[in-house]
């Protein structure tokens, strides 16, 4: 029973999209609305408005974190084993990807799976980080920079974790994030993927 109290709440966590707050505390269109039309920090960057893209990755990439944080923190206290740690790090990313207060269509997940990543292991956070900064500094490419991150992640986690159970979370969340950027990946083989600082492609 714990342990679902746990999942549930790390679920509810992850469906709050930061960037529908952002939009709210800024008196901005709902980021749903206007260019990818994805609830990510990306895509609020588009708005034309820095401090609430700072927002949204701040606030995707932090309640990644903090779920897992928190349930390392008090899995102990409450009996719980390494599994619970896992769950909730799986669910919240989840919540984002799929969240019950947007009517399960979230944002892609990237941000918070970087928190999850850094949570679970700082220097595969850091690592995964770095990726994404060298490809976005070489590609200009929003989308890139987290494929590339996506597919790199796992064999950090593996270099740092080993074969357990945080690891497969890592993959996992690495395949559907993968699965998420799949018209990215279209655009990206067309050319027509956008680079920083120009619009989408219709």
């Amino acid at each position: 029973m714990t342990m679902m109290v746990f999942i549930l709440l790390a679920y509810l966590l992850g469906s709050i999209s930061f960037a529908v707050v952002a939009s709210w505390i800024f008196g901005l269109p709902d980021p749903r609305t206007f260019g990818s039309k994805n609830p990510g920090a990306t895509n609020m960057l588009r708005s034309g408005n820095k401090a609430a893209a700072v927002l949204t990755l701040l606030g995707d990439a932090g309640k990644g974190w903090i779920a897992v944080a928190l349930a390392q923190h008090f899995a102990p206290t409450w009996e719980l084993d390494n599994d619970a740690v896992t769950a909730v790090a799986l669910v919240v990313f989840l919540g984002h990807v799929w969240p019950v207060f947007l009517r399960f269509k979230g944002g892609k997940g990237v941000a918070t799976a970087t928190g999850v990543v850094f949570g679970l292991n700082p220097w595969t956070g850091l690592l995964a980080i770095a990726t994404w900064i060298i490809v976005a500094a070489i590609g200009r490419i929003s989308s890139l920079s987290a494929l590339m991150a996506a597919v790199l992640t796992p064999v950090y986690a593996w270099i740092f974790l080993g074969s357990e159970a945080n690891t497969l979370v890592i993959f996992v969340m690495s395949l559907l994030l993968i699965w998420r950027h799949k018209s990215n990946i279209t655009n990206l083989i067309m050319g027509k993927e956008a680079r920083f600082g120009e619009s989408d492609t219709p």
